[in-house]
């Protein structure tokens, strides 16, 4: 069912706790119950699971609900011990409060969304349910009556979601690639503005409401961090996994962003250095270095009698070159560049050690991780994989 793991203790590393398994499919979303030694997962296989410690040192579920339908994302509440579980048919199903969590009893019901629910979240405050789905719609409804109180059409199918409780601004980020803004009151909702970043869907959202800053991964294998509260407009890139993102997290004491992808890596960003935006790419007719033509400039082909070269740009200038004046490569950590990526020779002469030196630490989960939990009170991080595995992560030594 469960296996206790006691691995040698290494430095700057995250040790793995446990291991917790007895899955018949995948787990969409699992979260650690802060204050104690529990894990609470909902499942393809329309399963939601109280999982304890018990004093073996084994994880076992206590409470094992099947739901109508395949369980595709959920919310928990550490509050009012309340769970908020969205499932392939449209619905969102909430449950009563439980100080235990001993036996979980579903009362509200509300059919949601017309496709599956995509993310959920519930909102003390307001006693809202927020969620998003594959109608390409937002909605949000009483946790209460489960009354509808408002919706908004997206553009594209919503994979990500999070919500400013103070400003009530909800952030959406949708297969597009874009980030929409909005304003909720008790029944609208106002469009505050759009974020055009990434070249693949996005695929994970967090919310940081002290810093006031987004982060938002996606499939195109990088994150943005929006600068909303400060310097507005400002969008640093960071680009450290070789997959898409699955997860993101940022723990602001220390500064430190923590990125799950599907390549199996788990990503800690130092974020209290001095990033610099990623410089645009520019447009020429000609390698900005050398003037030789590119393949599609006719004229200056046949005018020089030259062949045209193919078109590259360098990642730490932006100019528009060719391949012989962009052979080289380099990490930018700054410019959120962990891996090595191409630049012009005059740049590439100009990077200096320290500002190759590494701003990230990779590290290996061991299986190709679908959702990401972490708990700060205990610098805990939960993966779930593909394997139909959940690990346990005490990420002390590399979050600090």
């Amino acid at each position: 069912m469960a296996a206790e793991i006691r691995p040698l203790a290494q430095a700057r590393t995250p040790v793995l706790l446990s291991e917790i398994e007895a899955f018949q499919d995948v787990v969409n979303t699992a979260v650690i119950i802060p204050k104690e030694d529990g894990v609470i997962s909902v499942s393809q296989d329309r399963t939601v699971r109280v999982w304890l410690k018990r004093d073996s040192g084994q994880y076992w579920p206590s409470v094992y609900h099947t739901m109508p339908a395949p369980c595709s994302c959920m919310s928990f509440n550490p509050e009012t011990r309340r769970i908020s579980v969205g499932m392939d048919n449209g619905v969102v199903s909430v449950s009563e409060q439980n100080k235990t969590l001993t036996c979980v009893a579903f009362t509200n019901i509300t059919f949601a969304h017309q496709g599956g629910v995509t993310v959920v979240l519930f909102v003390l405050e307001m006693e809202w349910v927020l969620s998003t789905g594959q109608d390409k719609s937002f909605t949000w409804h009483c946790s209460e009556s489960g009354q509808q109180l408002g919706t908004y059409r997206t553009t594209a199918w919503v994979s990500g979601l999070q919500f400013d409780v103070e400003t009530r601004h909800a952030f959406v980020g949708d297969y597009s690639g874009q980030v929409t803004i909005l304003k909720l009151e008790q029944d609208n909702c106002n469009l505050v503005t759009t974020f055009k970043g990434h070249t693949g869907n996005v695929t994970a959202l967090y919310w940081d409401p002290v810093q006031r800053v987004l982060f938002s991964g996606s499939s195109d294998h990088s994150i943005i961090m929006w600068d909303i509260g400060g310097r507005k407009g400002t969008a640093i890139e960071l680009q450290g996994h070789n997959e898409r993102v699955q997860g993101l997290c940022y723990a602001p004491h220390t500064r430190q962003l923590i990125s799950c992808g599907s390549d199996g890596g788990i990503v800690i960003w130092n974020m209290d250095v001095a990033r610099q935006e990623t410089p645009e790419w520019l447009d020429s007719d000609s390698c900005q270095k050398c003037e030789q033509p590119f393949f599609w400039n006719f004229k200056q082909m046949w005018d020089t009698k030259k062949i045209g070269l193919r078109q590259h740009h360098c990642r730490k200038c932006g100019q528009a070159v060719c391949g012989k004046c962009s052979s080289k490569r380099s990490t930018i950590p700054l410019l959120g560049f962990e891996f090595e990526v191409r630049v012009c020779d005059s740049c590439h002469e100009s990077i200096t050690d320290e500002e190759r030196a590494p701003t990230a630490t990779f590290h290996d989960s061991k299986h190709a991780v679908v959702h990401m939990h972490y708990e700060p009170t205990r610098s805990w991080l939960l993966t779930s994989g593909a394997d139909k595995v959940i690990k346990l992560w005490d990420m002390t030594p590399v979050v600090s």
